[in-house]
């Protein structure tokens, strides 16, 4: 017979981890049921306020949010921005245990996450895998508006319908991400947690809404020539695929495969740049762009108007 190992022993350092975040985050992790269907939400102060994602609330005002300690509770809708898919409730019970934020700026590929949601209804489901990917973009719609969420993070940690607004965490048990979608067999999708996101999550508790300045370009990431990344002193900007008509950029004389490397004087070196800097604050406002047409480069001034859904 093979000699008993005690419990602590018995585990890897693999179990462990996932244990210890299991242990650490489970309790602040919800089961959501909404009007048109049901989901996760993650609590992140201990006064009442819950994330999830928009498409579990969806147009419901009120939702129920039940906890792992068999408390179940009425929560209302804060806010929600259906363009980054992410959406704030809040309930009266102010002894949540709120769940700590981390940064998905750190990720690597391969690292190792742990998904703790509500799939098919089975609440307080933990899951863990490793990050698949990063840099991923999701599509998202609001009525005639329409975005890229960028920097979504990839992960084959099993993810199923009932894990959206659930929370996606590194292996300290910080939440890097919110999970939004099952893409495929082994394939979920997050929003991750990062300046950006926390700047929407920070709108929606304190205004309900969160606002977006608009110039009308589609575009993408492009390296800049070397002589022109050794003269600004960075790699790439953000090149333009197309230009909505009759929007500001239109306006403003911006053309398809202008290359824009700063607003404002703040440098853009990718497509999160250009969202980051793209806060509600410019809206009516000159904005300056610096851009590299034919070669050469050039200022323009233009007026971000909102985006409306």
């Amino acid at each position: 017979m093979s000699e008993q190992l005690p419990d602590d022993e018995a585990f890897d350092a693999y179990s462990q981890a996932v244990m210890r975040v299991a242990e650490r985050l489970s309790p602040s992790v919800a089961s959501v049921r909404a009007r048109r269907g049901g989901g996760s939400a993650v609590a992140i102060t201990p006064d009442g306020f819950l994330l999830t994602s928009a498409h579990v609330v969806q147009r419901s005002r009120r939702v129920r949010a039940s906890f792992t300690d068999g408390r179940e509770l009425s929560a209302e809708l804060v806010g929600a921005d259906p363009l980054s898919d992410l959406a704030v409730l809040r309930t009266t019970d102010d002894s949540l245990t709120p769940a700590k934020l981390g940064d998905a700026e750190n990720l690597r590929v391969g690292q190792l996450v742990v998904a703790i949601g509500n799939p098919h209804g089975f609440s307080g489901s933990v899951t863990a895998g490793v990050v698949s990917a990063l840099g991923r973009s999701l599509p998202t719609r609001s009525g005639a508006a329409s975005r890229w969420v960028d920097n979504v993070i990839q992960t084959d940690a099993a993810l199923n319908p009932g894990n959206s607004g659930g929370a996606l965490a590194d292996g300290l048990g910080r939440v890097v991400g919110i999970n939004t979608a099952v893409a495929g067999v082994g394939l979920g999708l997050a929003v991750p947690i990062n300046e950006a996101t926390r700047k929407i999550v920070g709108a929606l508790m304190s205004e309900g809404r969160y606002r977006r300045a608009w110039i009308g370009i589609a575009g993408g990431p492009r390296p800049l020539p070397p002589r022109l990344a050794a003269a600004l002193g960075r790699r790439g900007g953000v090149e333009i695929v197309e230009v909505v008509a009759d929007s500001p950029a239109s306006r403003a004389g911006l053309r398809a495969e202008d290359l824009i490397v700063a607003v404002d004087d703040t440098p853009v070196e990718g497509v999160d740049d250009l969202m980051r800097v793209m806060s509600g604050d410019l809206i009516g406002s000159p904005v300056r762009l610096d851009v590299i047409r034919e070669g050469g480069q050039r200022r323009v001034d233009v007026v971000p108007v909102e985006l409306v859904s």
